[in-house]
C-alpha cells in the first residue's frame, strides 16, 4: 500500500447557523487553516499526534479518553478493520476549540485518508455523511451537518438541510443540497476574530437540541426564522448588498443570543466590532467562546480595536478546496471526485 497524505479545511458560519441541526439553511465559508493527515504502511496500527505514539492493539484501545487520539479512535471504531496495519500521523493548524470545525476537519481528513488507503472511494456527499455519523455516534458529540459538509467540500456554499432534522440512521439519511457561490462573489468583506476562550460545541448545542426535541416553541420559532434569514442572506450576498447582509447577520445573532447560545467573550467582541464600523457581527460557530465573524467593508479600525481588546487571532475567511490528497492538484471546492 502507498502512503496517503491529505488535508481538510476548517470553516466559519456566515448566516443560518446552527439550523443545520434543525433542517434549516446555512451559508458558510472555508478558512485557510487545515488539518493534515499522513497514513503509511506499518507492522501494527499506530496513532501519532503531538509527538506521541499510541499503539492500537484491540477494541479497548478505541475507548474515548479525552486526549489527542479520540478523533482517530472514533474513526477507527467506525471502520472496525482488524486487518488494518498502518501509522496514522496527524496535526492541525486550526485553533483548538475555536468554533471553526477543527475536530470535524480532522475527522474528515482521517476518514478520507483511511478510505483511500484501503482502496475505497465514495462521493463527497457520502464522505460528509459518514464523518458526521462518526462524530455523533462514535465521538459522541451533538452536532449538525454544516461542519462535515464544509470540511469535505470546502469553498463558499449555501447549504440546504431540509429533512435532516431527525437524525436518521446513516443508511436512511438524506444528502444535503450544496450550492457553491464562490464564482458569484468576487469580494467577501468578512473578518474572523478568536475570543481566546476555548469552548465545547457539544456543551452549547446539547441543551438547545433537547429543548427543540421537547417542542419548546421559542427554540422552534427561532430556528425556523434563522433558516429564513439564510435564504435572504443568499440573495444579499450575491447582490453584494452588504448593509442588508449585515442586518440579517445581526438578526441571526439576536435570536441565538436570546436562546442563551452566545457568551460573554463573544458579546464583548461582537459589540466592539459593531462600534467600529461592522455592518453585522455574530457567532462563527457554536458560541460560549470560540470565534466571531464580522462584516465590515473597511475593517482596519475594527481590526485594530479587536486586537487591542485581546484577540490574538484575526483573519479573513477564504474559499479553498475541501478534503483532498496532497499529491493531487486541488480542482476547486466542488470539483470532480479526487
Amino acid at each position: 500500500m502507498e502512503t496517503i497524505r491529505c488535508s481538510a479545511p476548517g470553516r466559519c458560519g456566515i448566516i443560518g447557523n446552527p439550523t443545520d441541526m434543525y433542517g434549516g439553511s446555512v451559508i458558510s465559508c472555508s478558512i485557510k487553516y487545515r488539518a493534515y493527515v499522513t497514513i503509511e504502511p506499518a507492522d501494527q496500527l499506530e496513532l501519532v499526534a503531538a509527538r506521541r505514539k499510541l499503539v492500537i492493539s484491540g477494541p479497548d484501545d478505541l475507548r474515548l479518553s479525552g486526549d489527542h487520539y479520540d478523533v482517530a479512535r472514533a474513526v477507527l471504531d467506525y471502520i472496525r478493520d482488524d486487518s488494518l496495519l498502518c501509522r496514522i500521523s496527524y496535526r492541525s493548524d486550526i485553533p483548538v476549540s475555536a468554533g471553526l470545525a477543527g475536530s470535524t476537519a480532522l475527522t474528515v481528513a482521517i476518514l478520507y485518508g483511511l478510505l483511500r488507503f484501503r482502496g475505497v472511494k465514495h462521493n463527497r456527499y457520502h464522505v460528509a455523511e459518514l464523518a458526521r455519523h462518526i462524530e455523533l455516534n462514535h465521538l459522541r458529540v451533538v452536532c449538525g451537518y454544516q461542519d462535515a459538509y464544509m470540511c469535505t467540500f470546502g469553498g463558499l456554499n449555501y447549504m440546504d438541510f431540509r429533512g435532516k432534522q431527525f437524525y436518521r440512521d446513516a443508511v436512511d439519511e438524506l444528502y444535503a443540497t450544496m450550492e457553491p457561490l464562490d464564482s458569484f462573489v468576487p469580494t467577501l468583506p468578512l473578518v474572523l476574530a478568536h475570543t481566546g476562550v476555548a469552548h465545547s460545541s457539544d456543551a452549547v448545542h446539547k441543551p438547545l437540541r433537547e429543548r427543540w426535541l421537547e417542542g419548546d416553541p421559542e427554540v422552534r420559532r427561532a430556528y425556523l426564522e434563522m433558516g429564513h434569514l439564510a435564504r435572504e442572506g443568499k440573495k444579499a450576498l450575491l447582490r453584494q448588498d452588504w448593509e442588508r447582509l449585515g442586518w440579517l447577520m445581526n438578526q441571526n445573532h439576536a435570536l441565538q443570543r436570546a436562546l442563551g447560545g452566545s457568551g460573554d467573550a463573544n458579546e464583548r467582541l461582537i459589540t466592539l466590532a459593531l462600534e467600529h464600523g461592522a455592518l453585522g457581527a455574530k457567532l462563527a460557530g457554536a458560541g460560549d467562546g470560540g470565534t466571531i465573524i464580522a462584516l465590515n467593508v473597511h475593517p482596519e479600525e475594527m481590526i485594530a480595536a479587536l486586537r487591542e481588546a485581546g484577540s490574538e487571532l484575526i483573519f479573513c475567511p477564504e474559499p479553498c478546496p475541501g478534503v483532498c490528497l496532497e499529491e493531487q492538484e486541488a480542482v476547486g471546492p466542488l470539483g470532480s471526485e479526487q
